[in-house]
């Protein structure tokens, strides 16, 4: 069994998301919440604020990989910055710790979990709570994270069934 953290990077939620996952890719639901970084003093605390939260989240949880959402081209170069910054952080926060850490593209995602590369947000909190058996609406921020970790999880599994890297599976080059 495989622990993966998923993570979905925000300047202001940064969404979390941990799962289990079997030899065969069945997963299994463990934890998913929002970080919520808007009552710190300014942005340098709320990227403290989300290294101190993942920091602590991997000290409890004990992930052995890690999932992340690839930034995107936002419409603002300024929101853009603060959220590479954020994923930045969050990046520091896990591989400080000697995490292996995969990233994935939107598209990639929603690939992954609804079919369609396009999918609306909502149609991926769906399929995720489907996926993971989980009832009630989800958080958008902590649903997306799910979605990254389980994206992870497909992609290790087609990696072991086909006997090569996790990197060399999902890679279109």
């Amino acid at each position: 069994m495989t622990r993966i953290l998923g993570i979905d990077p925000g300047s202001q939620r940064t969404g979390v998301g941990i799962i289990d996952v079997d030899a065969s890719g069945r997963t299994s639901y463990v934890y998913h919440a929002p970080l919520v970084l808007l009552g710190a003093d300014g942005f340098a605390q709320r990227l403290k604020m989300l290294v101190v939260g993942l920091s602590a989240l991997v000290e409890q949880y004990q992930p052995q990989e890690v999932a992340i959402e690839k930034v995107f081209m936002a419409r603002n170069p300024d929101s853009a910055l603060k959220l590479g910054q954020a994923r930045g952080a969050a990046i520091s926060a896990v591989v400080m710790r000697d995490l292996p850490v995969h990233e994935y593209a939107a598209s990639e995602i929603k690939l992954a979990v609804v079919g369609r590369g396009g999918a609306q947000k909502e149609q991926v909190q769906h399929m995720v709570g489907l996926m993971l058996n989980l009832g009630g609406k989800l958080q958008a921020d902590a649903a997306d994270a799910l979605a990254v970790a389980i994206t992870h999880a497909h992609v290790r599994a087609t990696a072991n069934r086909l006997g090569v890297d996790v990197r060399q599976a999902w890679s279109r080059k």
